[in-house]
């Protein structure tokens, strides 16, 4: 996907989102900047803790404070930094104009409400819609992600519904005003693996349908290759490579994306008489109170050099579109 700077719906700047305790400030996201063009499919990939859902949150304003602070940073969408928006204003765009799909449903639909009840809100809060019009939206919609028999569904509970149902309501409930902006945070990741495809083959669908712009945030670099345009690695608050998903998968440039890349099964990898052992990333994510001076990868990386532990390299664009941060592909300063 070619598109100009002009396209772009959201443009991250800079962004800074710490967590405070006694034990000092814990760099969540630190500084990490990348784009979503409208009709594109951006994927976030990375290991627990390396900022992928607190960057999200950020974008939707849901840090809670304290501990977390947005401390700098823009977060500009179309034409608006929404970091200096009031929460009422927020609140408008919020679930309107962008969309989250969470991980987990059961933490996300309210137990207390039926299904039809948590659809119907977004349509009377967004689009002034009276009841009846709501439940009557709310059924097309649950139409429209698959789910059998929408009129009865409408009347049950969360508990009622099986896990892919429910993410299914979860992302009838994200579309239901048309968003132009869903951020998708690990949408399949407690479903098995043939209602995980349903749910991808669903959202790409969806995406064809409204024109929505998707951020799908997974550590699944099987499910990005199938969704994503381009993708963004993070590590320890940090990106630490952008490139076309192509171009990633083909010739990927930072130890860390190798190492990844290296960890995933692949079919027919095994053969008569030898067994393909998986590869794996040695060693821990450091902790984001205590991060080392130089590159934050340097104590797990086979690679490194006496510049990393020194200095933390820039994000440098080594042929077009592709950038990484790595002392390897960068010319590291002469003292």
């Amino acid at each position: 996907m070619n598109l100009s700077a002009a396209d772009r719906i959201l443009d991250v700047n800079g962004l800074k989102t710490y967590f405070f305790s006694s034990r000092g400030a814990a760099r969540a996201v630190d500084g990490v900047s990348f784009h979503l063009s409208a009709g594109e499919v951006l994927g976030v990939v990375g290991e627990s803790g390396s900022g992928k859902s607190v960057t999200a949150q950020s974008i939707m304003r849901l840090i809670p404070d304290p501990p977390g602070k947005i401390v700098d940073g823009r977060i500009q969408f179309d034409g608006m930094n929404l970091l200096d928006l009031t929460m009422q204003q927020m609140r408008l765009i919020r679930g309107n104009r962008i969309a989250m799909i969470f991980q987990e449903p059961m933490t996300s639909l309210n137990p207390v409400f039926t299904i039809g009840n948590q659809i119907s809100e977004m349509f009377i809060l967004h689009r002034n819609a009276s009841r009846k019009e709501a439940l009557d939206a709310s059924v097309e919609m649950l139409d429209r992600v698959q789910i059998p028999a929408p009129k009865r569904r409408i009347n049950e509970y969360p508990h009622q519904l099986s896990g892919g149902m429910r993410q299914r309501a979860m992302i009838a409930m994200a579309l239901s005003c048309d968003p132009e902006l869903l951020i998708a945070d690990e949408p399949t990741t407690a479903l098995d693996v043939t209602v995980q495809a349903q749910i991808l083959d669903l959202m790409l669908k969806l995406k064809e349908d409204f024109g929505t712009a998707v951020q799908m945030i997974t550590h699944d670099l099987g499910v990005i290759a199938e969704m994503a345009d381009r993708i963004v690695v993070m590590y320890a608050g940090r990106v630490v490579e952008e490139a076309s998903t192509v171009e990633l998968f083909r010739q990927p440039l930072h130890p860390y994306t190798i190492g990844l890349l290296k960890s995933i099964p692949i079919l027919g990898s095994r053969t008569a008489g030898e067994t393909k052992r998986l590869s794996e990333i040695k060693g821990m994510v450091p902790s984001l109170v205590a991060l080392p001076d130089g590159c934050k990868f340097c104590d797990r990386c086979n690679r490194v050099m006496t510049v990393c532990r020194k200095r933390e390299p820039g994000l440098t664009e080594v042929s077009s579109g592709h950038q990484v941060r790595c002392w390897l592909h960068v010319e590291p300063p002469s003292s």
